[in-house]
């Protein structure tokens, strides 16, 4: 029997994947702030990623069950679309405090329990390592710093015969994008200063969106990181053609290229400076 320590386990991509381990063996312990009733090789566990205390009280409960872990696995995310100079600093350090912060208490916390030959595997997103984009940025960016941090650690558990892993997934046919879609209707009834802007991008991201995959496709690349003799740092899927393309331009093309789509029409201009005639 393998055990295995789950965040967000209880979300689109974190229950496909907690089933998937279930059905072939795996005891998984499912950690999220929102739980369900214990299953066949599920067992709940209440936490808050973003509470030091919380997820300490999970360690004692998960070494009560077991001295050793085969694998810790990151789903705990939130998303964030948003104007980085409108938005709050609350949901600013809130997206960090659960993309990045949270994998590191839980990978500081349950360290004593891994062992050589024991694996890490880190949801990032397909957006990592590509430029952010407008109004996605403090996405991208936490899921960079995210990437980042997964490759030292990497790096450093290497030494210690554990094995670091990433999953950059595109667009998964989950609840997140029903969230997706409500910062996105949120950020245009609210922005003040990027009004046509936004209307614009709504069009762009509905449409980047609509090509998305199930969560089960997400759950086989954890099997994958999970079983594979060599696992490699990175298993992507579901890749946009088109964020791959406009990554490829230099930087100034693609700031150039984004602000010509996303710029007001003209009439539009002259209506929100009040001189329409």
């Amino acid at each position: 029997m393998k055990y295995v320590v789950m965040t967000g386990a209880y979300g689109g991509m974190g229950y496909a994947a907690a089933k998937a381990l279930s059905n072939t063996g795996y005891t998984v312990f499912a950690l999220d702030r929102e739980v369900k009733e214990p299953e066949a090789n599920i067992i709940p566990v209440k936490t808050d990623v973003t509470d030091a205390g919380s997820v300490a009280r999970a360690f004692g409960f998960v070494r009560s069950q077991t001295e050793e872990l085969y694998a810790i696995i990151h789903f705990a995310g939130v998303y964030r679309l948003d104007s980085l100079v409108e938005m709050s600093e609350e949901r600013f350090t809130q997206a960090f405090d659960v993309n990045l912060f949270g994998a590191y208490r839980v990978n500081r916390a349950f360290m004593p329990l891994l062992k050589k030959g024991s694996r890490i595997v880190i949801t990032t997103s397909e957006l990592a390592p590509l430029s952010p984009l407008p109004f996605t940025g403090i996405y991208a960016i936490t899921k960079s710093a995210l990437d980042k941090y997964a490759f030292s650690l990497r790096s450093e558990l290497r030494l210690l015969g554990i094995d670091v892993s990433v999953i950059r997934p595109g667009a998964v046919r989950t609840g997140l994008l029903s969230v997706s879609e409500k910062e996105l209707d949120d950020f245009c009834r609210n922005t003040r200063i990027y009004t046509y802007n936004a209307d614009r991008f709504r069009k762009i991201v509905k449409s980047v969106e609509a090509k998305n995959v199930p969560p089960d496709e997400v759950a086989k690349k954890v099997m994958r990181a999970l079983c594979d003799r060599k696992p490699k740092y990175v298993y992507n899927i579901n890749r946009n053609p088109l964020l791959l393309t406009l990554n490829a331009l230099p930087a100034r093309l693609q700031t150039a290229m984004i602000a010509n789509i996303l710029k007001p029409q003209k009439k539009h201009r002259t209506e929100r400076n009040g001189d329409g005639l």
